[in-house]
C-alpha cells in the first residue's frame, strides 16, 4: 500500500485531525472551492491558499462590514470561509510563479480549482500537466454549470444557481415571489460535496497510489438536494411551489406567530397531533385533521387556527408548554442569540483564534468532532501572510 502523503511537515507538529498529514493547494477563489478547502484545513490538512498580487481573493474586497484598523481592514466575508490555511501570493502570468506554483504540485495531495473552463490550459497547468507533475495528486475541479454538455462554459454565480437549479422555485411566502436562501447555498453545498469527493478519491489512492480529477458544480450540487422536492416531479409528476414556511407533506409543521415572536412546530405523526390538538383548543377526530393528509389538505385553514391559539402567549411560554408534552418545539432565533445560546458553545460552533492584524476574533465552527479531534485553529491569513517562509520551506525541501 502506497504512504498516504509524501510531505515533510516536520517544521509544524501542532497540527491535529484525521488529515494532519496531507497538504492542498487552494488555488479557488470566492466561496465554493476556499469552503471546500477550509473544511479539509478543519480536519487537519495543511492549507495553502494562492492568491494574486495586490488584490488576493476577490472576497478580500467583498463588503461591508470590514473589521480592523485603517489600513489593515479585513472583509468579514473572507474571513468566514478562509480558516486554518496560509497565504501565498504567486502571479500565474509570471513563469517564475508558475514554477513555485508546479514545486508545491509535486509535493501536494490535493489542489482545488474552480477556474472557468479552459483557463488552466491557457496557463500551462492543465489538469493533465498537474498530474503528469505528481501522479497521485487529486484535483478537484469546481465549475458553476457542469463540465459537459453546452452549458458548460457560462459562468455559474451562486444566485444564478439557486434561480436555474429550482431551489427559488418551492422556496419563499408564494410561487409568485421566488426567494433565495439566505447564504449562498449553492456555493456551500458544492464545497461540502467537493471535500466528499475529495476524501473519497484520496481512499481509493491509499489502495492505488494513483490520484484523479474529481469534478462538480454549483448547478449539480443544488439540483443534488432537491430530495423529496425532486421525486415530487420525477416520480409524482407534481411541480412543487413555494409555500413560505408551512411543510409541503406534513401538517401541522412550519412557523407560527406568537404573541411576541415566532416559533417552529414539527407535528410529525397523529400520536403527537392528538397531544398537541387538545393543547391548543382543537378536536383531534375533527374530520378536517384527523389523519396527516387530512391536514396537508387544510394546511392553511389550519395553521389559521393554530396562530389563533397561540396568540395568546409568549414564545418562551409556548415552548414550555409544548415541550412538555413532547411536541418537538423550537425559537425562531436571530444571529446574536444563536451564538449566545449554552448548546451552541457545547457544540464548539464558535472557535476564538489570533488573528495577524485583527488580535482576537471569533469565528463559526466545524460542524464535525472527533475523539481525537482538532482542539485548536488558525486565523484566516492575511494577503501573502505565508509567502515568504512557504517559499523557504520549497526551497529546504527542494535541498
Amino acid at each position: 500500500m502506497p504512504p498516504v502523503s509524501n510531505q515533510d511537515f516536520s517544521d509544524d507538529d501542532s497540527r491535529s485531525g484525521p488529515l494532519k498529514d496531507l497538504l492542498v493547494i487552494d488555488i479557488s477563489r470566492v466561496l465554493s472551492g476556499p469552503y471546500a478547502a477550509m473544511l479539509l484545513g478543519d480536519l487537519g490538512a495543511r492549507v495553502i491558499k494562492v492568491e494574486r498580487p495586490s488584490t488576493g481573493d476577490d472576497t478580500r474586497a467583498w463588503g461591508p462590514p470590514f473589521v480592523g484598523p485603517e489600513g489593515n481592514k479585513e472583509s468579514a466575508y473572507f474571513l468566514s470561509t478562509n480558516r486554518n490555511k496560509e497565504s501565498i501570493v504567486l502571479d500565474f502570468n509570471s513563469k517564475d510563479d508558475l514554477e513555485v506554483l508546479k514545486a508545491l504540485v509535486k509535493r501536494a495531495d490535493v489542489l482545488i480549482e474552480n477556474f472557468r473552463l479552459g483557463v488552466l490550459e491557457r496557463l500551462g497547468i492543465s489538469h493533465a500537466v498537474l498530474q503528469s507533475l505528481n501522479p497521485a495528486l487529486v484535483v478537484l475541479s469546481i465549475t458553476g454549470f457542469g463540465h459537459f454538455g453546452k452549458g458548460k462554459d457560462r459562468p455559474g454565480y451562486d444566485q444564478i444557481i439557486q434561480g436555474e437549479s429550482g431551489l427559488m422555485s418551492f422556496t419563499g411566502p408564494d410561487k409568485n415571489t421566488p426567494t433565495k436562501v439566505g447564504v449562498p447555498i449553492a456555493d456551500i453545498l458544492t464545497g461540502i460535496f467537493g471535500a466528499l469527493g475529495v476524501t473519497s478519491a484520496l481512499h481509493e489512492r491509499s489502495k492505488t497510489g494513483l490520484g484523479q480529477v474529481v469534478g462538480t458544480s454549483l448547478l449539480a450540487s443544488a439540483i443534488a438536494v432537491h430530495t423529496y422536492q425532486g421525486t415530487r416531479w420525477l416520480v409524482a409528476n407534481e411541480v412543487p411551489e413555494a409555500e413560505g414556511n408551512l411543510h409541503p407533506t406534513v401538517s401541522p409543521y412550519g412557523s407560527f406567530r406568537c404573541v411576541d415572536g415566532f416559533i417552529q412546530i414539527a407535528v410529525g405523526n397523529d400520536s403527537l397531533w392528538r397531544k398537541f390538538a387538545v393543547l391548543v383548543g382543537l378536536d383531534p377526530d375533527d374530520g378536517r385533521f384527523a389523519t396527516n393528509p387530512d391536514r396537508v389538505t387544510n394546511r392553511r385553514f389550519l395553521a389559521g387556527l393554530i396562530e389563533e391559539a397561540l396568540s395568546v402567549a409568549t414564545v418562551k411560554a409556548w415552548i414550555e408548554r409544548l415541550g412538555a408534552i413532547g411536541v418537538p418545539v423550537g425559537e425562531v432565533r436571530s444571529l446574536d442569540k444563536v451564538y449566545q445560546d449554552p448548546q451552541v458553545i457545547a457544540e464548539k460552533m464558535i472557535i476564538e483564534t489570533l488573528h495577524a492584524t485583527l488580535g482576537e476574533i471569533r469565528l463559526p465552527g466545524s460542524p464535525l468532532q472527533f475523539e481525537r479531534g482538532r482542539e485548536t485553529h488558525t486565523a484566516p491569513p492575511t494577503l501573502g501572510e505565508h509567502s515568504e517562509a512557504i517559499r523557504e520551506w520549497l526551497e529546504r525541501t527542494s535541498e
